[in-house]
């Protein structure tokens, strides 16, 4: 009870010096006040009109202009009929105005209005957006521009580029689509592996070795995007600057999942600034922009003619375009597509280990546990085993100062590494990547001044996985999704220094909110200062802040779809939660990439139906199967399913089936139970036993062998020899063999058709429809 007292008397002191202090800087700061007004509306990027979600009646919403030491008051009306939020992203604020709903700050509910107020401490390219479900991807971001109090760099202009991606699909739909593990977008893009191209390319050895480790080849972004936009055009044009202009270009990329290579047309651009922050000029034409991230160029317009700005998605599936001047088009470079195929060998070749676990036999929290992975962090060539260290639960913290290296479980044939003399405070070494991902490193971004800390500072050190499951399209951190975990605690006054290395075969850029983390390079004391960082594929990247921004803070992959399918914690000082959030429960934002999603598939053909729906969020999955041969063969099976692991579940349920085949005069109703468990090479297992002690096991695959073809097979093998009243021995030793095999042709992300055989009810051909 005293306890609690002394919590709600430091709350109550905490919020006056807030109050007193945001008041004071109001009568000092000049305020600066917009109203943006969020609402649905129908919006056409592609040709097509589809409902988007507008911001003062556009996509992207307007640019909100401050200059450093102003008040923003920001007005945000909900329009709409479901909540909304704005996240100020990469703004120095008050954790309150933060924008994450049940976080930080309540949900603008519909038809309300909230004001967001907090002062103007910095400088530089920013922007703001939703940070609601997936509202993001239906239009709800912007830009914002700070204007320092002093201009230092030399230009005449500037002008905004806002990129972003577009899906004339509703994003939940999007969402159901990984969810449920189609090809379709794969297919659309023509960026799938089909195993026809695979085999004419000599790399069937590296596709049978991603098999091997459950995964089906290479990826590089998730969706199908309908257009690529540049403030809301997929060619945008500024005829009005001058020949020898310079102009500052502040390139943000807003998209939902896509990222970009960048490339300018005339002469080299000189590159000022990254994540608002100034860096040291450098030139340099083609740059690489992650989800969330900001460069600033000073390019000058061509004597003759107009500059071609050029960004296309980094999986070469489209390009967004800006032209600046007049006249023929100084073209920018084009950027080479990736081969996905090159880089299957090329990994295969190099032995790594891909599919890291989304999810884990389910911790219990507050308890410790060992990491299950099996992969290790490579530091300067020599290999740490962190599957055999006892750390504490999910945040993997490293107190080096207080660890006993002695009862580290290492083993006896790794490389020793002698701590002792390690100095930890000192300037942390630069990760050494594995040679795949050179083009995506941060060392061209030098700090003009330097960003260490004394090396008198305590240090804690944690380790971060990035994982994740493609097939189920679930992210997490150390294998654990954001709704299965504690906060991550950090100590104020203390440098926090994060390793976050991918394990997955996906970009992740990483985005903590409140803060700008030293993003450690070759530039060492200069490393830039960031808010998000792209962590490659299968590489590290080492990021380190000091604790002075206290509060509840969000940390999370800024690919949309990752964050809600979990890859996502919450930063935590510890400090008492704001009063004004007591009736916003902060479950309700863990438990965001906990929903169900629901998908089905009907196929009519000239011998058989078969009807196929699934419920499924992390742990938990409803199946209902009902297939009927027109030979007067039916089978109904409902089911509920239990992940243990990425690759384990449980499940029991009730089957019906006829009894006599060929007839539908005698039906049979079993319970069963029994593990499905996906093995190496994709194969799906499944082992159970029915109520009357017959144990049955079954195989299924499909595999895509030409651009929009799949074929797929099944057996299961049932011994019956389960109790059987009317024998006299009691037992009946038949068995039953059922099998089939057949081709998908896919002929939109809807509609396929298909052919198949199956031993219960022959050979025919019909219509395969997904909803």
């Amino acid at each position: 009870m005293k306890k609690m007292k002394y919590k709600l008397i430091i709350t109550i002191f905490l919020n006056l010096v807030f109050l007193n202090y945001s008041y004071s800087q109001e009568e000092e700061r000049p305020i600066r006040e917009y109203t943006l007004t969020i609402e649905k509306q129908a919006v056409n990027f592609t040709g097509k009109e589809v409902m988007g979600m507008t911001v003062n009646g556009s996509i992207p919403g307007p640019t909100l202009e401050f200059t450093e030491g102003e008040q923003a008051v920001i007005h945000v009306i909900n329009k709409m009929e479901v909540e909304t939020s704005v996240h100020w992203h990469g703004i120095l604020l008050p954790n309150f105005q933060d924008g994450v709903p049940y976080l930080t700050t309540p949900p603008i509910k519909p038809g309300t209005t909230f004001t967001y107020e907090f002062p103007i401490k910095q400088s530089g390219t920013y922007w703001y957006h939703s940070h609601t479900m997936l509202q993001e991807q239906s239009g709800v971001f912007g830009s914002i521009v700070i204007q320092p109090k002093e201009k230092i760099l030399d230009y005449d202009k500037e002008l905004v580029l806002m990129l972003s991606d577009w899906t004339n699909e509703k994003p939940k739909d999007v969402m159901r689509t990984l969810k449920r593990g189609s090809e379709w977008y794969g297919i659309k893009k023509g960026t799938s592996t089909p195993l026809n191209q695979v085999i004419s390319r000599g790399a069937l050895g590296a596709q049978i070795d991603f098999w091997r480790q459950r995964m089906e080849g290479a990826d590089i972004a998730d969706i199908y995007y309908s257009a690529f936009l540049v403030n809301g055009k997929q060619l945008a044009e500024y005829p009005d600057f001058k020949p020898g202009e310079k102009v500052r270009l502040r390139i943000i990329d807003g998209s939902s999942s896509t990222q970009f290579w960048m490339t300018f047309g005339g002469e080299t651009p000189l590159l000022v600034s990254a994540d608002g922050l100034d860096v040291e000029p450098v030139k340099r034409n083609k740059t690489f922009i992650a989800i969330a991230e900001t460069y600033d160029f000073i390019v000058t317009i061509p004597q003759s003619g107009k500059l071609e700005f050029r960004a296309m998605a980094q999986d070469g599936s489209g390009t967004a375009l800006a032209y600046l001047g007049s006249g023929e088009i100084l073209p920018a470079p084009l950027v080479e597509k990736p081969d996905k195929i090159a880089m299957m060998q090329e990994m295969a070749k190099m032995k790594m280990k891909m599919g890291a676990h989304a999810i884990k036999f389910q911790p219990k929290k507050d308890e410790r546990y060992e990491m299950k992975e099996e992969y290790g962090m490579k530091m300067d060539g020599m290999e740490m085993d962190h599957s055999k260290m006892e750390m504490p639960k999910d945040s993997m913290k490293m107190d080096h100062s207080k660890m006993d290296h002695s009862k580290m479980n290492m083993p006896e044939d790794s490389p020793k590494m002698d701590h002792s003399k390690m100095d930890m405070n000192s300037e942390p070494r630069q990760m050494e990547g594995m040679g795949m991902n050179s083009e995506y490193t941060y060392d061209y971004l030098k700090s003009p001044e330097k960003t260490s800390y004394p090396k008198d500072i305590p240090v804690t050190e944690i380790l971060l996985n990035l994982t994740g499951n493609m097939n189920r399209y679930i992210w997490s951190l150390n294998g654990v999704p954001l709704s299965e975990t504690d906060n991550i605690k950090i100590k104020g006054n203390e440098v926090t220094r994060i390793t976050l290395n991918n394990l997955t075969m996906m970009h992740h850029p990483m985005h903590l909110h409140g803060h700008f983390f030293r993003v450690i390079n070759k530039n060492g004391e200069y490393s830039p200062l960031k808010h998000t960082v792209n962590v490659p594929p299968m590489e590290e990247v080492t990021i380190e802040f000091y604790g002075d921004a206290y509060g509840d803070w969000f940390f999370h992959c800024h690919v949309l779809y990752h964050m809600m399918g979990g890859m996502a914690r919450v930063f935590s000082y510890e400090t008492p939660r704001d009063p004004r959030m007591e009736e916003y429960p902060v479950s309700k934002i863990m438990n965001e990439a906990n929903h169900f999603y629901t998908w089905g598939t009907a196929d009519v053909a000239s011998h058989m139906a078969e009807l196929n729906l699934t419920s499924s969020n992390l742990r938990n999955q409803f199946n209902v199967m009902a297939e009927y041969g027109w030979n007067q063969n039916l089978e109904v099976e409902v089911t509920y399913e239990r992940y243990l692991h990425d690759y384990l579940r449980i499940f029991g349920g009730v089957n019906v089936e006829n009894e006599t085949e060929d007839s539908l005069d005698e039906i049979e109703t079993t319970a069963i139970a029994g593990i499905r468990y996906l093995t190496p090479y994709l194969f799906n297992l499944d082992v159970r036993i029915d109520s009357k002690l017959r144990p049955q096991i079954g195989l299924e695959r499909e595999i895509m062998i030409f651009p929009r073809t799949l074929v797929f097979g099944m057996i299961e093998y049932q011994a019956d020899f389960g109790l059987v009243d009317d024998l006299p021995t009691g037992i009946d030793y038949g068995d039953e063999l059922t099998w089939n095999a057949g081709l998908e042709y896919f002929l939109s992300k809807n509609f396929s058709l298909m052919a198949s055989y199956d031993n219960r009810f022959g050979a025919g051909g019909g219509m395969s429809i997904r909803f």
